[in-house]
C-alpha cells in the first residue's frame, strides 16, 4: 500500500519525515521523492539487514537527506526533537524478507531454527519461550496474540513434548501442531496462529506499537500526520484505541468511562478517515499477502 500511504502523508519540499519500519526503504523512496529536492527523512528497524539495504537503496540518489539507524521505532522521540515532524509512518508486522528466509525462523513454510527474533541483538527467542514459559503462560501468549481457540491444548502438548526432547526448529513445532490438530479443509496452516502469537511475543509487539504511537504524536508538529498500516486485528485495535483517546473532548480517570464524571479537554488528533483504507485489487494481485493490511491515518491538531 505504498502508493495509499504516501499519498496519506502528503510529503512535501522542505519537509521533514519519519519511518519507524524502514524495511528495505521502499516507502522511504517515495517519500523522499515527493519532497524533493529538500525533503529529509529519518529512518530506523530493528533488523540489521533492513537497515543495510535501505541504506543501500537510498545513498546513491538521496544522499544527505535521510538518516537511518537500527533501533526500536518506540524510541523514535528519543532522538527526533518534539514538534519535528510533517509525517510518521509505521508499517507494521513481519516484512516478505524475514518471512522468506527460513534462517529467521519466522515461518513454518521451510525448517528454520526457532527464533523470530527482528533484532538479532536481543536475547530472547521463540525458542526460549516454547520451551521455558510454562504451559498456561503459552496459552495465555497463544489466546491474546494469536486469538488460538486450542491455545489451551496446543500448549500442554507442548509442555508434555519438550519434556523429551526441546524444540529447536520451526518444523518440529509447526509438526507438533498439525498431528493434534489435522488441517483438513482449513484454508490455513493450524500452526498459522501459534506462529504469529510467538513472533508478537518475542518481539514485544504490541508494547512497542504503543510506546511509538505516543512517540509519533510527539514528534508530529500540528498538521502532521501519522500513518500506520497493520496487518492483523490485534494491532489494528491498538491503533484504534490510540486514536478513540487522542480524538476525543474529554478525559476522565479510573478505568471505566462515565459520563458524569468527565472533564473536557482539548483532543490532540483527529481522523483523516474514519473508515480503514484497504489495499486495491491489483496490489491484492500483485502482493497476496497484503489482503490483511488495512491503513489508518491521524492528523496532529494545534495544542
Amino acid at each position: 500500500m505504498a502508493a495509499e500511504a504516501v499519498n496519506a502523508l502528503k510529503p512535501a519540499p522542505g519537509g521533514r519525515f519519519a519511518d519507524g519500519t524502514i524495511g528495505g526503504g521502499g516507502h522511504a523512496e517515495k517519500i523522499l521523492d515527493a519532497s524533493s529536492p529538500t525533503g529529509w527523512l529519518f529512518g530506523c528497524d530493528r533488523d540489521g539487514d533492513a537497515v543495510e539495504a535501505a541504506q543501500r537503496r537510498l545513498a546513491a540518489k538521496f544522499a544527505g537527506r535521510f538518516e537511518i539507524r537500527r533501533a526500536n521505532f518506540s524510541e523514535m522521540d528519543e532522538w527526533m526533537p518534539a514538534g519535528s515532524c510533517d509525517g510518521v509512518i509505521l508499517d507494521l508486522g513481519v516484512s516478505s524478507p524475514q518471512l522468506d528466509w527460513a534462517g529467521r525462523g519466522f515461518s513454518f513454510q521451510g525448517e528454520g531454527p526457532l527464533d523470530m527474533r527482528m533484532d538479532d541483538r536481543q536475547k530472547l527467542t521463540a525458542a526460549d519461550l516454547v520451551n521455558g514459559a510454562g504451559a498456561e503462560e503459552l496459552a495465555a501468549i497463544f489466546w491474546e496474540f494469536g486469538g488460538e481457540r486450542e491455545s489451551r491444548r496446543f500448549a500442554k502438548a507442548i509442555a508434555h513434548d519438550r519434556v523429551q526432547r526441546k524444540f529447536e526448529t520451526t518444523a518440529q513445532l509447526a509438526g507438533l501442531i498439525q498431528r493434534i490438530s489435522p488441517r483438513g479443509q482449513r484454508k490455513t496452516h493450524p500452526a498459522t496462529k501459534v506462529f504469529q502469537a510467538l513472533r508478537i511475543a518475542v518481539n514485544d509487539e504490541i508494547g512497542s506499537l504503543k510506546r511509538g504511537l505516543e512517540g509519533a504524536l510527539k514528534i508530529l508538529k500540528p498538521g502532521g500526520r501519522l500513518v500506520v498500516i497493520t496487518f492483523h486485528s490485534l494491532e489494528d485495535r491498538t491503533v484504534k484505541e490510540f486514536g478513540r483517546e487522542k480524538t476525543r473532548d474529554y478525559t476522565f480517570s479510573g478505568a471505566v468511562d462515565v459520563p458524569e464524571l468527565r472533564q473536557p479537554r482539548q483532543p490532540q488528533m483527529k481522523w483523516v478517515s474514519r473508515k480503514a483504507i484497504a489495499p486495491g485489487a491489483a496490489e491484492l494481485e500483485e502482493n497476496p499477502r497484503s489482503r490483511s493490511a488495512q491503513l489508518r491515518v491521524l492528523e496532529k491538531l494545534n495544542p
